[in-house]
């Protein structure tokens, strides 16, 4: 007996199927090719992720750091200062002292004055200690003098070293910020090239296109945050380079969201 159905339903031509099969394997190929591609890259953007993770780390704990030392040189500048504050106190209020003292043995050198026949042995006697009282006096002065100038010299060097952290601590955060928003881009372009070498496709292509835009454009911007973040940072430590007060401040960030 002999066979003698048409090649329909399963095939349209003779070797349709066999056609298939070899289409089929091609196909298998080119997904086995584009899968190792894919591990690849991600397997590397695992790596820079991991690096990134660790500078990350390390920024925060040295901003931590410089954070701790400026709050202890902000503590001991508190303290110096009311120390400072109170000695002067002190210091006003013995001179104050001795200027009344100083006065009352004047106002009592003027009135033994009008009676110096009768009494010069007296008036001798407060003109010495009059003037013992003004030698000491001149002493304490000149030691109240070298106190000062020692107190303000302890409030310049202690101010030197507060803006020298307060310098440490903007830069820190400058670096966080740029690693962040570099890690950022970084994953960004990954996902890029991929999709571009997926849309070397061209039946992917046109699908693949709006992706690739939008991915194109979150990457322009998370460059173009850097470089705010960068530029504002930079400004920030410029002022307080220049004797600006009271830029400490961390600046906020806007998240970007992925495509």
């Amino acid at each position: 007996e002999t066979n003698t159905l048409p090649f329909h339903p399963f095939e349209m031509q003779q070797g349709d199927i066999l056609r298939m099969e070899k289409e089929h394997q091609v196909l298998k190929e080119q997904l086995k090719e584009a899968q190792e591609k894919y591990e690849q890259l991600e397997s590397r953007s695992l790596e820079e992720i991991s690096a990134l993770k660790e500078l990350l780390k390390k920024s925060v704990e040295e901003t931590e750091v410089s954070k701790n030392e400026l709050d202890w040189l902000h503590q001991d500048l508190e303290i110096k200062v009311k120390k400072w504050q109170q000695e002067k106190k002190e210091n006003q209020e013995n001179l104050k002292a001795l200027r009344n003292t100083a006065k009352k043995h004047t106002d009592t050198n003027d009135r033994y004055s009008k009676t110096i026949d009768e009494k010069e042995k007296q008036y001798n006697t407060y003109l010495n200690t009059y003037l013992e009282t003004s030698n000491k006096l001149a002493n304490e002065k000149v030691k109240l003098e070298e106190l000062i100038k020692k107190s303000q010299d302890d409030c310049q060097e202690c101010v030197k070293r507060a803006v020298k952290a307060e310098m440490s601590v903007l830069k820190n955060w400058k670096e966080t910020e740029a690693c962040k928003l570099n890690g950022i881009a970084a994953n960004a372009e990954a996902n890029l090239r991929v999709l571009k070498s997926w849309s070397s496709s061209a039946s992917a292509a046109p699908k693949l296109k709006s992706q690739i835009d939008s991915w194109e454009i979150f990457i322009s911007n998370v460059k173009k945050q850097l470089e705010k973040v960068e530029a504002e940072y930079e400004e920030k430590i410029q002022m307080v380079e220049n004797g600006v007060r009271n830029c400490l401040a961390k600046m906020e960030t806007v998240d970007l969201p992925s495509p």
